[in-house]
């Protein structure tokens, strides 16, 4: 399994420790973890929470009236190779 892969079924395995359900969905590149966020979530467990999506590459939560709280994690699929880190004219 791919360490990307890894890390996203842990994020979300973790979430779910948390009492979140939760939803993997693969793209092309990356892999993507939703949650919904009942509105009786325990405030004193966000922390946790955070500590958890900060793994991600990116992170986010939707919140409007009408679908409720989504939180939302992705993980990318590909790392850039070592030579295309720095940018053109800057590879070693």
């Amino acid at each position: 399994m791919p360490a990307s892969a890894a890390s996203a079924e842990g994020i979300a395995a973790r979430l779910s420790a948390l009492g979140l359900t939760t939803r993997l969905e693969q793209h092309a590149r990356h892999t993507s973890i939703e949650a919904e966020v009942p509105e009786s979530f325990p405030a004193e467990s966000w922390r946790e929470v955070l500590e958890v999506v900060a793994e991600a590459d990116r992170f986010g939560l939707l919140a409007s009236s009408l679908n409720g709280r989504t939180l939302w994690a992705a993980v990318r699929k590909a790392v850039p190779a070592t030579g295309d880190v720095r940018g053109p004219g800057h590879q070693q």
